[in-house]
């Protein structure tokens, strides 16, 4: 991927939207705080709270205790060494959408808003970007400034090949063989012969397959002969797009799905739809935390 000598004001204007609507669902209602409190030596400090019937007395803050003329007892948290890794899909697919929003776009917010929970959540970030071979990777870190360099390489990729190949991207993440790690792999999933890879990963990760398809990858309308083109090779068809062909058009995407969800079951990866007709932060902010359990 080309390197980019500077980040754009509307890319750093994404940024700072995706971090200020992030952090107040993490701070909010919406999630709720779901992190266990600790209590002992080793873990790291989290805050000084009041007493509770239970606490262990040896964590009594008795200077703080005679400042507030109330028991007060610091808490810790656990320290956590997992790593997440989360792998884009950017190839010239990621570029299209029937809406205002490109695909690209929505993989870019919902992988950034996962950076940030993980950073909430003491967790190490990776990044693999890739199209039919690994376009940039971003080795694990934690970090403020670590995750808005991610978010950066997200909004700002500039792919350098265009056609898909999942393999490629699953045979990386077995090669980096790291304990203790969750995958996040963000895709349409449209691809073939990826089987075997993904097997093989799901069987080293705690792997999640978030899975965005436009509408028109779900059913076409019935709109009579259409000029479509390829978007990863540049081919142009004529398709038949009147009822009867529309009808078996969308009896193939459907299959498709099918047939990607058979492979996911056939392999224990879960899969997390997004929709573009919803608020698809929220709901991924709460499925993360629920699965990392904070």
């Amino acid at each position: 991927m080309k390197k980019r000598t500077a980040v754009s004001e509307d890319i750093l204007r994404k940024i700072r939207q995706i971090q200020i609507y992030t952090r107040r669902l993490l701070s909010g209602s919406l999630v709720g705080d779901t992190r266990s409190a600790l209590k002992g030596t080793g873990f790291e400090f989290d805050q000084i709270r009041e007493y509770q019937q239970g606490d262990d007395i040896r964590f009594i803050d008795w200077r703080a205790s005679a400042r507030a003329n109330k028991l007060l007892v610091k808490q810790f948290i656990e320290e956590r060494s997992r790593t997440i890794f989360l792998a884009v899909d950017i190839s010239a697919s990621s570029f299209f959408s029937s809406t205002s929003e490109l695909r690209h776009d929505i993989l870019a917010q919902v992988a950034s808003a996962l950076a940030l929970v993980a950073e909430f959540g003491k967790d190490k970030v990776a990044l693999i970007l890739f199209s039919d071979r690994i376009e940039t990777y971003i080795p694990p870190g934690s970090g403020k400034f670590h995750v808005h360099t991610i978010m950066q390489t997200l909004f700002g990729a500039e792919p350098q090949h265009k056609k898909t190949n999942i393999a490629v991207a699953l045979e990386h993440l077995a090669q980096l063989k790291r304990k203790d790690a969750v995958v996040f792999m963000l895709s349409d999933f449209i691809d073939t012969n990826f089987e075997k890879q993904l097997g093989l990963v799901a069987a080293m990760y705690d792997f999640i397959a978030v899975r965005y398809l436009d509408k028109n990858e779900h059913a076409v309308p019935t709109i009579g002969f259409v000029d479509v083109e390829d978007i990863e090779t540049g081919h142009i068809y004529t398709v038949d797009m009147r009822k009867k062909g529309a009808h078996y058009i969308n009896e193939y995407l459907a299959t498709r799905v099918t047939e990607q969800d058979n492979l996911f079951t056939k392999y224990g990866v879960d899969v997390l739809d997004l929709v573009n007709d919803k608020h698809i932060i929220g709901d991924i902010i709460k499925f993360f935390r629920r699965r990392m359990r904070y």
